[in-house]
């Protein structure tokens, strides 16, 4: 009986260490110290590559294969955007500390699956008469950003991936171009095919590459489809499965499209809440983290907190939300790693992505 109680003491004191590591954590600093434990969280997925969620469309029996021999760069991580946001990850943390011990693994990995040859198979697969709407458009904006931040960054070796990923980049911008004039209504799901977060990534990217026409019907199309909103009902969120908040992803969104000023006019009757200094907003809740859809909470929690940083640098007005979005980043953040690959392939690149936003 004392051995059962003295191993359950040990037991509740790591978990309490655990989220004790953060206690006292600066939430708007992403310093090297997290760095260096949230990038094994890629390091160990970008080539594993099974369990493994191939999202087909076939034509024939010709057209199956193995998630290695279909997608060469990006196989691992359980499905195809994880990957490529993993393989984000890697760079992003890579640029930003480029002292982190790791380093040099990264470059390692993302030279070894970023290759001509590779990313020339992952575009001949966009081009199947089969796979029109493959990833659309929530792995076409991590893409973007992939390739947005090989494209910025100042090394050599990310020079050259950025030359390996342009075709695909230019590919997937010529389709957001054919499709988005097609969207008579937008898609407000929490999930992958949320709209307003799929034009985000892309429109940083148009800024960033000089996509002129890529920018045009990303600010023509989200004006069209979010600039009448009027009190989002911000309280039925969450459902069961969101890793996005439709409401704030829609607010995040038009804080690039439009001006300050018509901005801030926008979301006073859109969010009209927001602005209260004691407007609360309850976290995600996850109760059993082995299911991956219901472990999407905790990417709840990480994406509305860059939504409303982002808010909060638009006026004084807004300021409080950095505090919430402070506690959403501290309710899910020391539950990282913890063994369950449903959250570990991917949960980390939507942490770095707070933690980033809060910084800038």
């Amino acid at each position: 009986m004392q051995k059962i109680f003295f191993f359950s003491l040990l037991f509740l004191c790591a978990c309490q260490n655990k989220k004790d590591m953060y206690k006292d954590y600066n939430f708007r600093l992403l310093s090297d110290t997290i760095a260096m434990k949230l990038i094994e969280m890629p390091i160990s997925c970008v080539n594993k590559e099974f369990p493994n969620k191939l999202n087909q469309s076939l034509d024939s029996a010709s057209e199956m294969g193995t998630p290695a021999k279909l997608h060469p760069a990006f196989y691992g991580c359980y499905d195809w955007h994880s990957s490529v946001h993993g393989h984000w990850m890697m760079l992003a943390l890579r640029n930003k500390f480029p002292k982190l011990t790791q380093n040099e693994k990264v470059m390692q990995l993302l030279s070894h699956n970023i290759t001509p040859e590779n990313m020339a198979k992952e575009l001949a697969y966009f081009q199947r008469k089969s796979e029109k709407g493959f990833e659309r458009t929530y792995g076409w904006a991590w893409f973007l950003k992939l390739t947005q931040e090989a494209k910025e960054s100042q090394s050599p070796e990310a020079q050259a991936l950025y030359t390996h990923l342009k075709p695909l980049a230019a590919y997937i911008s010529l389709e957001y171009q054919t499709f988005l004039p097609k969207l008579v209504y937008p898609i407000r799901s929490g999930e992958h095919t949320n709209t307003a977060f799929g034009l985000s990534f892309a429109y940083d990217y148009a800024v960033a590459m000089g996509d002129d026409a890529l920018k045009k019907v990303i600010v023509k199309t989200a004006k069209d489809l979010f600039l009448k909103d009027e009190n989002a009902p911000l309280a039925w969120e969450p459902s069961g499965y969101d890793f996005l908040s439709s409401c704030l992803e829609e607010a995040n969104l038009m804080s690039r499209v439009l001006a300050k000023d018509d901005f801030l006019n926008w979301v006073s009757h859109f969010l009209p809440q927001l602005s209260k200094p004691d407007f609360d907003l309850r976290h995600g809740d996850v109760i059993d983290r082995t299911d991956g859809k219901l472990a999407h909470l905790d990417g709840l929690n990480f994406s509305r907190a860059w939504c409303l940083y982002r808010i909060a640098k638009m006026d004084s007005r807004y300021a409080h939300l950095k505090l919430l979005a402070d506690s959403h980043i501290r309710h899910s953040l020391h539950r990282l790693k913890d063994g369950n690959y449903s959250g570990d392939h991917w949960l980390g690149s939507f942490a770095v992505l707070a933690l980033m936003e809060a910084g800038e």
